[in-house]
């Protein structure tokens, strides 16, 4: 669908262009034609022999340069991202990099573009535009000094994106800020909270970043049982539960590798902990521990396995009596 509208837009643009062409054209044959006696017609028409046709030309090879920008760059990303270590990866994971990484150097390429055909049109206009670069750069310097946070910025957003740390729709933690990437450019990451909350984290200032759910995301879940409990039942049952779950088509599609017992992890004050882990697909991780700490407390129930809660042994030590018994 996506492709279908983009050439709808190029020709959509490129009838544009054409008009604008047999417009100039006409223009041209009207006044050399009926008022040749004319100021505009003699002085014009050689000004526009000269340099019209020249800034017209480079409008439209900027134009044309652009639109094939759009179209080459896709195609070049999807070829280099199809190959090597990325041919591994989910087919969704590579469309998210394309897509952002086409989206960041068509941006970039359609500036430079421009900037370029500007200077030549100025140039043919009859505007020195030696000053004029000299100028930017003084501007440029003088900005510098003010902007460089945003520079900053910039640049660690730049290599945010061509790494490809994170992209939109994963959970990721920067800084002290965690929650989902709702958006992503140059300049900042847009992260929204579970409370809803929208935090906006410049890229220079991202330090440590963890991603949650990068290709692939584990389920780490302890589960405590009583002291009294036979521990090798308990780890049976926890991986029945385990298998039987990922087994169901539901959940078999969202779960990478079954989760079952790996250690005993802790011995705890009230109890013993368990550790499970197992791989699931990116940010499925949560809504499969909280189904399966939902049916292990059924399946502990239905098992007498108790699971523990705090609790506290109060011990007041012999009385007077019984250590004058105890010498007797």
């Amino acid at each position: 669908m996506e492709r279908k509208i983009s050439r709808h837009k190029v020709k959509s643009y490129g009838m544009w262009i054409l008009v604008i062409l047999i417009i100039c054209a006409a223009l041209y044959f009207i006044i050399d034609e009926f008022v040749p006696h004319a100021w505009f017609a003699t002085q014009g028409t050689d000004w526009f022999k000269q340099h019209g046709v020249r800034i017209l030309f480079i409008a439209v090879l900027a134009v044309a340069l652009y639109f094939a920008l759009r179209k080459s760059i896709p195609r070049a990303m999807h070829l280099a991202i199809g190959k090597g270590k990325w041919t591994k990866k989910a087919k969704e994971e590579q469309d998210k990099r394309i897509k952002t990484l086409s989206r960041v150097f068509i941006l970039t390429g359609g500036v430079l573009i421009a900037v370029i055909a500007l200077f030549m049109i100025l140039s043919e206009l009859g505007i020195n535009i030696g000053p004029l670069i000299a100028g930017f750069g003084i501007v440029g310097i003088a900005v510098g000094f003010g902007a460089q946070y945003l520079i900053r910025d910039l640049i660690g957003g730049l290599f945010i994106i061509v790494e490809g740390q994170y992209n939109v729709g994963d959970v990721v933690k920067i800084g002290n800020v965690s929650g989902i990437v709702e958006e992503i450019n140059l300049r900042r990451t847009v992260l929204r909270d579970m409370d809803g909350i929208v935090h906006f984290v410049p890229n220079g200032e991202s330090g440590v970043i963890s991603n949650f759910t990068k290709e692939w995301s584990r389920v780490n879940l302890n589960i405590s049982v009583s002291y009294n409990t036979d521990l090798d039942h308990a780890i049976v049952v926890i991986n029945r539960v385990c298998k039987e779950m990922a087994d169901e088509p539901y959940w078999k599609a969202s779960i990478i590798k079954t989760p079952q017992v790996l250690r005993v992890d802790n011995l705890g004050d009230s109890g013993i902990d368990i550790k499970i882990l197992g791989d699931t697909k990116p940010i499925m991780q949560w809504d499969v521990m909280g189904e399966m700490r939902k049916r292990l407390k059924k399946a502990f129930d239905e098992e007498g396995i108790e699971i523990p809660w705090p609790h506290m042994k109060v011990y007041f030590g012999d009385t007077k009596s019984e250590v004058q018994n105890n010498h007797h």
